[in-house]
């Protein structure tokens, strides 16, 4: 039995798992899914009903994106993301998951939170955008002058942000935050896991992954 990846190509949680397993090259079936029609054998292994979901090949079953990280850079982390402040990059990976994250739902989907403004959503949003920012002023990345695990975690999120209002992001208070997006937007290994592949309901089609690693 091979390690089977439930995933949604969209999803930012997604994304940061496929871009872990894809580094570290580790080989996976992915099936891809509609999250309206989730199919009952991800059901089953995951009652959250959210992607990813990772089933080892020993049955164990890993439906957190940060653990699906952890175990492929614990199979092999050739350039060090789990390198540094281990403590302090978690602790940012945290905001961006549990504070930052509800502003840009409520900023990408604000014809549903109609309590406030978009505009509202966006500023509440950029108080994290701002931090990255300071951050960025003294090193590279997030946390010194190599990509590390923080920046894989969060840039999914942020890209997914400035994505609501293109024109807005380009001229933003952000200049630095805009380079460092635009590297990971632009590397082979972020084009390679966004490959676009049938709905496994439909097609029945299990992928193998990554088909090429690329780091």
């Amino acid at each position: 039995m091979s390690h089977i990846l439930y995933s949604f190509r969209r999803c930012p949680y997604a994304m940061r798992a496929r871009l872990a397993i894809a580094y570290s090259e580790q080989s996976v079936a992915l099936r891809e899914i509609n999250l309206k029609t989730k199919p009952q054998a991800m059901l089953a292994l995951s009652a959250k009903g959210t992607v990813p979901v990772l089933q080892l090949a020993d049955g164990t079953v890993l439906d957190e994106s940060l653990d699906i990280m952890a175990w492929a850079l614990e199979c092999a982390d050739p350039d060090g993301w789990l390198q540094g402040n281990l403590t302090e990059m978690l602790s940012l990976i945290d905001e961006n998951d549990f504070e930052f994250k509800i502003w840009l739902d409520k900023y990408k989907y604000a014809d549903r939170f109609l309590e406030k403004t978009a505009d509202y959503y966006r500023e509440q949003g950029e108080e994290f955008l701002f931090k990255l920012e300071d951050k960025l002023a003294v090193n590279s990345y997030l946390f010194g002058e190599k990509t590390g695990l923080a920046d894989i975690a969060i840039f999914p999120f942020v890209r997914q942000f400035a994505a609501v209002d293109k024109e807005w992001f380009s001229r933003s208070a952000f200049p630095r935050l805009q380079v460092w997006l635009n590297s990971f937007i632009h590397s082979p290994l972020f084009k390679s896991v966004m490959k676009e592949y049938p709905n496994w309901l439909e097609s029945g089609q299990q992928i193998t992954f990554p088909e090429i690693a690329k780091r």
